[in-house]
């Protein structure tokens, strides 16, 4: 980790404060308050009698309420600050999820998690927005990815804790493990309220990382080119972004139900596996976010989702276990890698000032992915008996993400809204 040296000493720079405290933040609002549901479902659906088609529309009303937050997260943060958002937020997922502890009914279970979802836009489009004030375009992609480790780290949880408590609760310890985790998103409401500040000059600091790669174009002559140029950017990424929140989420949510289901595994098992796909992904974030910072946003995305691809079709094609463990293994590797770029791509394009409102404009695609993507696979998996054609209709999808990427506008190298004028990079 870097630090400032301020008159000869080496100071710890605070954007790694953030930086931690935000790992604890998405541990909640997207570890626990979304990807926890894959471990879940199985022991759910069958206490409260759900088909898969009302198993995908769960996950579909999270991704509702959402995209429902992130159209207003923006507008809130502006209003009361990015730490305050994000304390909202947290607050809002952690008590729906204790509530869906005491549910009786898929409706309810759907009403709240859709709470649930709006709780975790309001918190994770701010967080991911402060990246770009915190941190300079140099080390934007690590910082993010570090971020996103407390994903993995929230499904290493999941995948051991709720079969644990399954075994010593039987059917209804689903219930044990909502209400668990809603009160461990509570507290790290509390604590990311006192830790997380808004921007460097709270602190008396600038942004972290290297200062001295900046340009020297005129901003005034270009800004009209400049700002279109941004705003189309921002349309391609969001397709982009798209393609990730449509096909990652089906794997997510059903790759347990499949396993237990259609390959044969017990829950204790599978949840093994999903753990070992959480430990995986705690390093996607940083290396893709490091990789991204070397070679550039564009690239790093077509490897990324070449590898999505290759993850998507080795589970599709139901091939000998083997493969299985090679399509969890892919995953767990890249499953962070593309938020992580795209909130880096963000600062890089528009700056920090336009960083939240850019991450918000761009998961409202990721949104309507998301929103798609459980509904039709679990659609698909009713009326085939398997979700064989919906995973390979996720490999079809992302080989598609590689092509749209190809075309992408490369930022441009060394420019950063911190260290020089040229503010879309």
């Amino acid at each position: 980790m870097k630090n400032q040296v301020i008159n000869g000493r080496t100071q710890f720079h605070y954007g790694w404060i953030i930086v931690l405290t935000g790992t604890m933040v998405l541990f909640s609002c997207l570890g626990l308050g979304r990807f926890a549901l894959g471990m879940l479902l199985p022991s759910m659906g069958i206490s409260l009698h759900m088909n898969y088609s009302q198993m995908g529309l769960i996950g579909t009303g999270n991704f509702v309420g959402y995209m429902i937050s992130v159209v207003l997260a923006g507008i809130i943060a502006r209003a009361i600050g990015a730490r305050r958002t994000i304390f909202a937020g947290l607050v809002l997922v952690g008590v729906s999820m204790i509530l869906i502890s005491r549910a009786m009914t898929f409706i309810e279970v759907m009403a709240l998690y859709v709470a649930t979802g709006m709780g975790s836009g309001m918190a994770n489009v701010p967080m991911m927005g402060l990246v770009s004030h915190w941190f300079l375009k140099s080390t934007r992609g690590r910082a993010a990815g570090t971020m996103l480790s407390g994903n993995g780290l929230a499904i290493v949880f999941t995948g051991l804790f709720v079969p644990w408590v399954n075994i010593g609760q039987g059917a209804e310890g689903w219930r044990t493990g909502w209400l668990t985790i809603g009160i461990i998103s509570l507290v790290i409401a509390f604590i990311a309220v006192m830790l997380l500040r808004n921007d460097p000059e709270e602190k008396g600091l600038v942004p972290l990382g290297n200062a001295d790669q900046g340009g020297s174009s005129s901003f005034v002559t270009q800004e009209h080119e400049k700002k279109s140029s941004g705003k189309w950017t921002m349309v391609h990424l969001g397709c982009i972004y798209t393609l990730f929140g449509a096909t990652y989420v089906v794997y997510a949510t059903f790759i347990v139900t499949a396993m237990v289901n259609e390959r044969g595994f017990g829950e204790g098992t599978a949840g093994t596996f999903w753990a070992v796909v959480g430990g995986l992904s705690i390093f996607s974030g940083p290396v893709f976010g490091w990789l991204s910072d070397r070679l550039g946003r564009k690239m790093g995305m077509m490897v990324v989702y070449a590898l999505f691809t290759i993850s998507y079709a080795l589970v599709a094609a139901n091939l000998p276990d083997a493969f299985l463990y090679a399509s969890i293994g892919i995953f767990g590797l890249v499953v962070w890698s593309i938020p992580t770029i795209m909130a880096a791509a963000v600062g890089d394009y528009m700056g920090p000032a336009q960083a939240v409102k850019a991450f918000g404009f761009i998961t409202l695609f990721f949104g309507a992915g998301q929103i798609a993507g459980p509904a039709v696979a679990g659609f698909l998996a009713d009326i085939t008996g398997s979700f064989s054609m919906a995973f390979w209709l996720c490999a079809i999808l992302t080989s598609g993400a590689v092509v749209l990427t190809y075309f992408l506008r490369q930022s441009s190298p060394g420019h950063d809204p911190y260290n020089g004028p040229d503010r879309l990079g």
